[in-house]
């Protein structure tokens, strides 16, 4: 197993384990910016970098197109955080998160739904 997967398998546990502490505290039913600010915080609290609405371009061709795409959360510039606080999670979010990793040039991405009654059943992991 390389460097970088072993990297991105801890980083993501790392997150996991955040995201689960503040459902478990908070539980479902708040708005999903709650819940993005909160995890920015527990995550920037054990040092990671963390940018929040990271603007990502679109480019086509020669054409780069700022089209106002935001990546909910980039850890450490690896990993896509993308928060929703909805019913259930569908093909369009999961669509979508793949979109960002593509565009974004990055290789793994998690899709939580915190209105849940247990996280676990919210969580996608998506890899390119």
């Amino acid at each position: 197993m390389s460097q970088s997967i072993t990297e991105l398998n801890s980083l993501s546990q790392l997150i996991l384990k955040q995201a689960f502490e503040i459902h478990t505290a908070l539980g479902p039913g708040l708005l999903e910016s709650a819940y993005k600010e909160c995890l920015l915080y527990r995550l920037e609290k054990n040092g990671l970098f963390v940018e929040k609405e990271k603007p990502i371009p679109l480019v086509f061709e020669e054409v780069k197109l700022d089209q106002g795409y935001r990546l909910d959360l980039l850890v450490e510039n690896k990993i896509v955080v993308e928060l929703k606080s909805v019913e259930a999670l569908n093909d369009l979010h999961v669509a979508q998160t793949l979109t960002y990793l593509r565009l974004g040039g990055y290789k793994l991405g998690l899709l939580l739904n915190f209105n849940v009654k247990s996280l676990k059943d919210g969580i996608k992991r998506l890899i390119l």
